[in-house]
């Protein structure tokens, strides 16, 4: 392909002249299309991609062109108006958030798209607020304006109110559903059309505006230029004194605003018709911004446990972090890293500060989606691939080593469904651990343990379809025949009480014995803050190298759990006593010593089960609305509001995942096919006291 060369002669831009940014959405509201028209129009592709006809660049893996939806965000490099573009495209889907979390980690803006009849989805709100935690910059695309619904002002009103941002409105549409032809630009006061052209590479620009909506355009830009004026001082001025600043000044307060999260710009189009997707690619390159805005990080330095920053320049020491691990099956393991100062040689070592080790760096790759490009070198600003480091996992901050820094971590939320797996011949048994274990490395969210009394190997996932994509991979990446067991909700246990208890294991026999001996305090935590052991043993009670083996002890009692046999979680662990033996104690003794005085202690604290809630979306037909609540409320669902959207209703409530099962069907046949729903995980929940009990009868 001639553009490979193209990419590599271009490659070393000036950082002003660097975008990293991400594309995310709600499932089904165009981020993968935008992505293949932004390919496109950009030269980067020759041919537009399909994703019904399974021809798009970035849903590469076969599981993606079936379902039509994207599971693994890809990256790729492309170029507009002299400025390199590393686009990352995410999943929409839910169970795919981890894809989402970690992409938002490293990017330094974002294009968020949103569907013109839909609005403000679930999922959009949810990748709104993980784009606010990690603070990015973001633009946002209002697609499919060509839909039957399509609403603009409306979806505008909603990103205002639900998702408390403020946008700035830098287009005025020009028709809408199947009239849809273009927009005007509200800064330059220009009408592009797009309507000879079916693959929307040429439109023109006109100066008139459509008669019919002129006046609401004068409207829409006096409020913009308002809001650009308030967020700078000088602007302000000029404005109240009844001078209209020009557009290049506009244009620079307005990066300004948006780098500094005060405003978010709103453009329109429809990704499919090949409209509107020009202006966004200029917006990239206008108001998104480059690492020499960003100007630097901040860091940890692991020696004095005190904040460091890092300048986002080539000159810097070395540092990046490691936000991907992908196996892939011609070069092994690829570690995608975002490069945050310094350059990268292949063939160097490089530090990971997470597993204190030294890691070498064979080759640097690339990437286009799953082809590559392996260069010699890579500089601040770059996503890039590594082949070579072998220990390095998501999130693991690389750095040089004398000279180390500690990146903030990225994190990940809990699995809140599993379901036993076990391989279909007794030869492929070593075969599934080391399966398992590979695709654990890839995916944060994806847990693997074995439970010892049954013998049998659980996986733990965001959701049903997460799990069944990783079985789909087992079979068809790595050969793997499977039988899977029927998915089971990831309960836990905690307790509501605080409580004391002794461990004492003493064993006598020919020559050394065995003696450990602690005293601890449990007490509850607030749902979802896992475990805390606390030390706080004074004047050598227990010698300090026994400690971490009584802290071991503990946890491997909380795994295995007391009540139903669920980890228990949300509890604070202290110890504060003991006793031991100069010969006899040993680490296995205090290890065991913790394990029994956690589950004496558990046993007296109040010990409850708490289960998974999810929050649920449903959109019917008005009719049907009262049948679905019903329904709802009889899955012991809590309602939590109903809202009219163009023709349809959305029912949102909190409803226990174990009640969830098989509901696709369930939904259907209430609403005669007429229904959607959108499910994520929402918070734990404390199951009630009658139906613990049936669980502890069966």
């Amino acid at each position: 392909m001639p553009q490979q060369s193209v990419i590599t002669k271009n490659r070393i831009v000036p950082l002003e002249k660097i975008r990293n940014v991400g594309i995310i959405a709600h499932i089904d509201s165009g981020k993968t299309t935008t992505t293949e028209r932004i390919l496109f129009y950009t030269d980067r592709t020759y041919k537009l991609g399909d994703i019904d006809e399974g021809t798009t660049q970035m849903d590469w893996m076969p599981q993606e062109k079936e379902r039509g939806i994207t599971i693994m965000s890809a990256a790729t490099t492309t170029f507009w108006r002299g400025v390199r573009i590393n686009i990352i495209d995410t999943p929409g889907h839910v169970d795919f958030t981890a894809e989402v979390e970690r992409s938002l980690r490293v990017l330094d803006g974002g294009v968020v798209i949103f569907d013109a009849e839909e609005g403000v989805q679930s999922q959009s709100e949810t990748v709104w607020r993980q784009a606010d935690k990690y603070k990015v910059p973001r633009i946002c695309f209002i697609n499919k304006m060509d839909k039957l619904g399509a609403d603009f002002a409306a979806t505008v009103k909603e990103i205002e109110e639900r998702l408390g941002a403020k946008p700035a409105t830098m287009v005025y549409p020009i028709g809408k559903e199947h009239e849809f032809k273009g927009i005007v630009d509200l800064l330059s006061l220009k009408s592009l059309i797009w309507d000879k052209d079916p693959q929307g590479t040429k439109y023109s620009v006109q100066d008139e505006i459509p008669v019919d909506i002129k006046e609401k355009v004068l409207k829409a830009r006096s409020k913009l230029i308002e809001q650009v004026a308030e967020t700078d001082d000088g602007l302000l001025e000029k404005y109240l004194s009844g001078t209209e600043p020009t557009t290049h000044e506009l244009k620079k307060a307005l990066r300004a605003a948006v780098i500094a999260y005060k405003l978010i710009p709103i453009f329109a189009g429809t990704s499919l018709r090949n409209k509107g997707v020009q202006p966004v690619l200029d917006a990239i390159v206008d108001y998104l911004p480059s690492p020499v805005d960003l100007n630097e990080i901040k860091a940890i330095n692991p020696k004095t446990q005190k904040e460091e920053v890092r300048k986002l320049v080539n000159e810097e020491k070395f540092s990046a972090l490691a936000f991907k691990i992908q196996l892939d099956p011609h070069v092994g393991k690829l570690t995608y890293t975002r490069i945050y100062s310094g350059v990268l040689e292949s063939g160097s070592y490089v530090y990971n500060i997470n597993r204190g080790k030294q890691e070498r760096v064979s080759r640097i790759l690339l990437m286009h989606a799953n082809q590559r490009e392996e260069i010699d070198k890579a500089f601040a600003g770059e996503i890039i691939a590594l082949v070579g480091p072998k220990d390095t996992k998501t999130g693991d901050t690389l750095t040089d080593q004398n000279h180390p820094i500690l990146l903030e971590k990225i994190t990940f939320p809990d699995p809140v469904i599993s379901l036993a797996i076990e391989p279909k011949t007794k030869a492929d048994q070593e075969k599934l651990s080391y399966t398992l274990q590979r695709l654990a490395e890839e995916d944060p969210t994806f847990k693997v343990k074995i439970n010892h009394e049954t013998g049998q190997t659980i996986m733990s996932g965001m959701g049903e379809l997460h799990l069944e994509i990783l079985v789909d991979r087992m079979k068809r990446e790595m050969g793997m025949q499977v039988n899977v067991g029927k998915p089971q909700v990831a309960y836990k246990e905690t307790i509501t009480k605080s409580s004391e208890a002794e461990g004492k294991y003493i064993r006598q026999t020919g020559g050394h014995g065995q003696y450990g001996h602690c005293l601890i305090k449990i007490e509850p935590l607030q749902l979802g803050e896992g475990y805390k052991f606390v030390n706080k043993i004074k004047g050598g009670a227990i010698p300090s190298e026994f400690i971490p083996s009584i802290d071991k002890g503990v946890q491997e009692a909380i795994e295995k759990g007391v009540l139903l046999g669920f980890p228990i979680t949300d509890l604070r662990v202290t110890l504060y006593d003991g006793s031991y033996h100069d010969v006899d104690s040993s680490d296995i003794a205090f290890k065991i010593a913790g394990s029994m005085a956690l589950q004496d202690a558990v046993k007296k604290a109040g010990l409850t089960l708490i289960e998974p809630v999810m929050k649920l979306e449903v959109t019917v037909p008005e009719e049907f609305m009262g049948v679905v609540i019903g329904d709802i409320s009889s899955k012991r669902g809590k309602i939590l509001n109903t809202e009219k959207r163009s023709r349809a209703v959305i029912i949102k409530a909190y409803v226990p995942l174990s009640e969830m099962s098989g509901y696709a069907t369930v939904v259907r046949s209430l609403t005669e096919g007429r229904s959607f729903f959108y499910m994520e995980p929402s918070h734990y929940e404390e199951v009630p006291r009658n139906l613990i009990q049936s669980m502890l009868n069966k």
